[in-house]
């Protein structure tokens, strides 16, 4: 099977416009997290915000967020759930150092979106398909790269790009796990991992260069 990426699209024309009173109005009630709806809720907002700060409004495209306390990713703009995903961070932590096995944190953006006509749960190496299909496994030792790649790239110089701390040069990814009974616990080598279903939902909404803040 070919590799699949897709390119960047046009955002104009609003099709991302926020609610009135902004991006989101209620605070989350349904969030199987550690915290509170409402202390999660903040910490979204305060993501938003510098998101915001950086010139990302809804108008020019969807953003992502996540958030490590939370072990959620939230998508901004329309159409996105507003309970977010459970996902999986780094067992070791927070932290842009290569060879840490820990997840960035700070502004991102998507640089490549990889594996679009793939079957759920197809096994990628190297951002390759291998024909092998792992949808769900509770086998210890795999970390398996499944079903979609969102391939993050740093865009702060010194903190998460640059030579020693680089995301991409690290392959830090947004991508599908079979380890979905581990989803809300971070247990990765360092990447956001999602349900295979959603990462599939996710890579269908998101084009190249949609802005990610990851939020400790």
């Amino acid at each position: 099977m070919a590799k699949t990426t897709k390119t960047p699209s046009d955002p104009s024309g609003g099709a991302y416009a926020p609610p009135a009173s902004g991006v989101f109005i209620h605070p989350p009630e349904n969030i199987a997290s550690g915290g509170s709806a409402v202390n999660t809720f903040l910490r979204l907002q305060q993501a938003t915000a510098r998101l915001t700060a950086t010139g990302w409004t809804p108008q020019t495209g969807p953003a992502l967020v996540v958030l490590g306390a939370e072990q959620r990713l939230f998508g901004l703009g329309q159409g996105f759930p507003p309970e977010g995903w459970p996902v999986s961070t780094g067992l070791a932590g927070f932290g842009n150092e290569a060879n840490s096995g820990r997840t960035p944190t700070g502004h991102h953006r998507v640089c490549a979106c990889i594996g679009g006509e793939a079957p759920l749960g197809m096994v990628f190496k190297s951002r390759v398909p291998t024909g092998e299909i792992i949808a769900s496994t509770t086998q210890l030792g795999l970390d398996c790269i499944t079903t979609r790649i969102l391939w993050l790239e740093g865009l702060e110089e010194g903190i998460n790009r640059g030579p020693g701390i680089d995301s991409r040069e690290r392959y830090i990814y947004i991508h599908g796990t079979p380890y979905t009974h581990q989803l809300g616990q971070p247990v990765s080598a360092g990447c956001v991992r999602m349900d295979n279903r959603a990462i599939i939902t996710l890579f269908d909404q998101v084009p190249i260069l949609t802005p990610v803040y990851i939020f400790p």
